[in-house]
C-alpha cells in the first residue's frame, strides 16, 4: 500500500460564524489532512458559505460538506453526500448518486453557486471527489459504484480489512478499478489523557464501540501506532478521525500523531499537488471539467465576501 490518507472532522456545535471553522481548517492543512469534512448532525451554519471562506483561508487542504449515506437506490431529492476539489481555482461540493445538489466554484474571480444533476454514472476524472458513508452493508454497492472516498466505523482491523476487501470487491464488479476507491475508517479520537498510555478496550487493544461509532481514548503516541498497524495490515487506506474536543485533539492530533507518522515515513511531509485528486493519489485528466456537464448557470462570478 502507498502512503496513508488522513482526514479530519470539523464538528462545533454552537459555533458563532464561519472563523472557528477556518482557524480548524487551517490548522489541518498545516497537518497536512488529506481533506475537512463538516457535521451535518450540527451544523447550524450555511455550509457553502461557511465552505467559501475556508476555501479563501485555505491553499490546498479538501473541504468537504455535510455527509449522509449514499441511497441503496439512486433517488431524487436535495440532502446529500459531499465531496469537494481543493486546489486554489476550484473547490466543489457534490452530491450522492442520482441527487441534485448545491455546487460552488471558488476560483480568483469569486464564488459561483449553481445546481446540478452531478451522479448518474460511475465517477469520471475530473468531477468533484465524492465522500460516502458506507458503514452500513446496505448502502455498499451505491458507494462502491459511486464514491472515489467511502468511509466506514469499524471497530478493528480485521472487520476493517473485511469491509474494504467488500468494497473493492463490489467497485470491480460495477466496472470500476478498485483502486480508484479509497476507504477510511471514520474513528472518534479523545486524546484528553495527553502522553498516557490507551485505555484497556481503546487504543493498542483496538477501539471501543460507542453508540457514536468506535472510539480511541488515550495518547497520540498509541494512536499513531493503532493508524500505523492497521495501515501495515493493509485493513485501510487511512482514517478520517473526528476530534471528541475539535480543539484540543486536532492540535494533538497534528503536533503529535502526524508528526510521527510522517517521522516513520508513512504520511507525506507536504501537498504534492494542488488538488484533492492529488492528495489521494486518485487520476484526473488535463481539464479539470471534462466529459462532464456544464454546471454553472453563468459564467459571472459572484464577488466574494
Amino acid at each position: 500500500m502507498g502512503l496513508l490518507h488522513l482526514a479530519a472532522a470539523l464538528a462545533l456545535p454552537g459555533a458563532d460564524g464561519a472563523g472557528p471553522y477556518v482557524e480548524l481548517a487551517r490548522l489541518a492543512e498545516r497537518g497536512g489532512f488529506d481533506f475537512v469534512t463538516l457535521d451535518g448532525a450540527d451544523f447550524g451554519l450555511n455550509a457553502p458559505a461557511v465552505l467559501g471562506r475556508m476555501a479563501d483561508a485555505t491553499d490546498h487542504v479538501g473541504l468537504v460538506g455535510p455527509l449522509t449515506r449514499p441511497p441503496t437506490e439512486p433517488p431524487t431529492g436535495t440532502d446529500a453526500a459531499y465531496g469537494a476539489e481543493s486546489d486554489a481555482e476550484s473547490r466543489a461540493e457534490a452530491v450522492a448518486p442520482g441527487r441534485v445538489g448545491r455546487w460552488i466554484d471558488v476560483s480568483a474571480g469569486g464564488v459561483g453557486v449553481a445546481s446540478g444533476e452531478l451522479f448518474g454514472s460511475p465517477p469520471a476524472p475530473g468531477r468533484p471527489v465524492r465522500v460516502a458513508d458506507a458503514t452500513e452493508a446496505a448502502v455498499r454497492p451505491a458507494a462502491a459504484r459511486y464514491a472515489d472516498v467511502a468511509l466506514v466505523r469499524v471497530a478493528g482491523s480485521a472487520e476493517a480489512r473485511a469491509v474494504r476487501a467488500d468494497l473493492r470487491g463490489q467497485a470491480a464488479a460495477a466496472g470500476r478499478d478498485p483502486d480508484s476507491l479509497r476507504v477510511l475508517v471514520s474513528l472518534l479520537v479523545d486524546l484528553g489523557d495527553g502522553e498516557h498510555a490507551a485505555e484497556p478496550g481503546h487504543g493498542g487493544g483496538g477501539p471501543r464501540r460507542t453508540g457514536r461509532g468506535p472510539l480511541y481514548r488515550g495518547g497520540p503516541v498509541d494512536l499513531a501506532e493503532l493508524i500505523a498497524s492497521w495501515h501495515r495490515d493493509a485493513a485501510v487506506d487511512g482514517f478520517h478521525l473526528v476530534p471528541v474536543e475539535p480543539h484540543r485533539d486536532l492540535e494533538r492530533l497534528v503536533n503529535g500523531t502526524v508528526a510521527l507518522l510522517q517521522h516513520r515515513g508513512l504520511f507525506r511531509t507536504f501537498y504534492p499537488g494542488g488538488t484533492l485528486r492529488e492528495h489521494l493519489d486518485l487520476a484526473r485528466p488535463a481539464h479539470q471539467y471534462a466529459g462532464g456537464p456544464s454546471l454553472l448557470g453563468s459564467s459571472d462570478p459572484v464577488p466574494k465576501g
